[in-house]
């Protein structure tokens, strides 16, 4: 299930420094960021063995998650808050500000056959 970290951040006259190096709980292997993004939804999938770890350390975005028992919905507002998403967890990134960069950081390499492009079916939900 995905879960929100908050990362060691330090604060003084001359900036702010927020430090990653204890906080993922994972190798990583990968690591990208998205900005610049429209209206559009990105992501939209979920993983066979990927783990992520997802800040944005600029402006703003939502991540809409559903682990298929559970839907949340996570407001990444602050570089100090870290989601953690676990490879059930299918989720939707949106809602983007015009300034946002979401930096990703993922437990494996760029593999197409890791993803899962359909959703949860929920017998509650409207198709």
């Amino acid at each position: 299930m995905a879960e929100i970290l908050s990362i060691s951040t330090f604060k003084d006259s001359r900036g702010t420094l927020t430090v990653l190096d204890s906080i993922v709980p994972f190798d990583i292997k990968r690591i990208f960021y998205i900005y610049g993004v429209d209206n559009s939804d990105r992501g939209g999938h979920r993983h066979h063995n990927t783990r992520q770890a997802a800040i944005c350390i600029q402006g703003s975005c939502i991540i809409t998650n559903d682990n298929g028992q559970d839907e949340q919905v996570f407001n990444l507002d602050s570089p100090d808050k870290c989601l953690i998403l676990e490879p059930e967890d299918w989720h939707v990134m949106h809602d983007f500000t015009n300034d946002a960069i979401l930096l990703v950081l993922a437990s494996t390499s760029f593999d197409p056959s890791d993803y899962i492009f359909d959703p949860y079916e929920h017998p509650l939900r409207k198709p």
